[in-house]
């Protein structure tokens, strides 16, 4: 749990919220959601493709439609083990390019600016 927070993190401008609560955890970018943990950490919502959705879905059991959120764009993946994590982070990072990919060019530049004002 502790290492996909970290990954989310780790993306640029990416922020920790708590806008309903002491819990969910919310990742955002440029102010949008691209993750969302609930509080007891048992699983991750990640906004994806919708046909690739749908094929995950099929490949594990422990992925289904969005919990409260958008069944098309989103899954939730139950964080169970039976996901290898080298996958959760490659569905971490698709949900992030699909946020930002949604954003404006200038929303884009400026988390990119702001990423790279704060590795300096």
């Amino acid at each position: 749990m502790e290492a996909l927070l970290g990954h989310c993190l780790s993306m640029p401008g990416a922020v920790k919220e708590y806008p309903f609560g002491p819990d969910p955890i919310v990742m955002k970018t440029g102010g949008k959601m691209f993750a969302l943990i609930p509080g007891d950490g048992s699983s991750i919502s990640l906004k994806c493709d919708p046909i690739i959705a749908e094929n995950l879905r099929q490949q594990y059991e422990a992925i289904t439609p969005g919990y409260h959120l958008n069944k098309k764009h989103w899954n939730s993946i139950a964080l169970d083990g039976s996901v290898p994590v080298a996958e959760l982070l490659d569905m971490i990072d698709h949900s992030y390019e699909l946020v930002l990919k949604g954003m404006t060019k200038a929303e884009r530049a400026r988390i990119a600016e702001a990423a790279s004002a704060a590795q300096a």
